[in-house]
């Protein structure tokens, strides 16, 4: 199981740029991330984007990057792999292999990823059903890995105020139904940065094992997806609330 692998606190959280633009920005990010008591640093080096003429990131140089800044900090590094024929290499640099929404059935990569034996962060399709995207799961866990946490970022619905629907419900659901952990991104399922913390309150009340935020210490300059990005500041304040609220429940205990 995924936290066997990485024991660790719950909540977690996963936080980070994106992408990764260049040093100062993924570094300055992960510092913060760490100061804050953040557990995994997130960025992407491949970078799926609808358009083809959108930043698409820096690759190799990347990873080099996300595996630098993640031992200079102590941190786990989480990023997205897109092609079968990259597994090899970014399980090189990263610490856990994401699959992203767009690849949740694609099969052949979540077959390649099992076999790497590397933990997985396994996104839920865009409009993917619960039972499609365990499903998704269990072609990793065929392949002998069962070292998979389960990442809710928002389904597609007819409601057009956030970027995606996020859904909540299915964090007690997975609770009940699998033996596997499940974190939220409320980044990607609402696409806009003053909704991002009132949802991951939401997603931790839900009981979410751990959350996926977005950050970057210029989120206006970003070239990818700053609208949904939180400051270093706001990222910091809320990594000190949640600390705040699990010592308080730790004390009624």
């Amino acid at each position: 199981m995924f936290l066997e692998k990485f024991p660790l606190e719950t909540p977690f959280v996963i936080a980070g740029p994106c992408a990764v633009e260049n040093r100062k920005q993924l570094f300055e990010t992960a510092r913060a991330v760490k100061e804050a008591g953040g557990h995994f640093l997130r960025g992407g080096a491949y970078k799926p984007r609808t358009s083809p003429h959108s930043f698409q990131g820096l690759g190799k140089k990347g990873l080099e990057l996300l595996a630098e800044a993640g031992k200079l900090f102590n941190l786990k590094v989480v990023t997205e792999v897109m092609d079968t024929r990259d597994v090899e290499i970014v399980a090189e640099y990263a610490d856990v292999l994401q699959i992203g929404s767009r690849n949740m059935q694609n099969f052949a990569l979540l077959k390649e990823v099992g076999k790497s034996g590397h933990p997985v962060l396994l996104k839920r399709g865009m409009s993917a059903t619960v039972r499609e995207w365990l499903c998704a799961a269990e072609y990793i866990k065929a392949e002998g890995n069962h070292n998979i946490i389960l990442c809710e970022r928002g389904i597609r619905t007819f409601s057009d105020h956030t970027r995606n629907t996020l859904d909540l419900s299915v964090v007690p659901y997975i609770k009940k139904h699998s033996d596997l952990l499940i974190v939220v991104d409320p980044s990607h399922a609402t696409g806009d940065s003053s909704l991002v913390i009132p949802m991951a309150r939401a997603a931790l009340a839900a009981g979410c094992d751990g959350l996926m935020l977005e950050v970057h210490p210029q989120p206006e300059k970003a070239l990818c997806d700053g609208k949904q990005s939180l400051t270093l500041e706001q990222f910091t304040e809320f990594m000190a609330e949640i600390r705040s609220c699990v010592k308080e429940d730790a004390n009624v205990s």
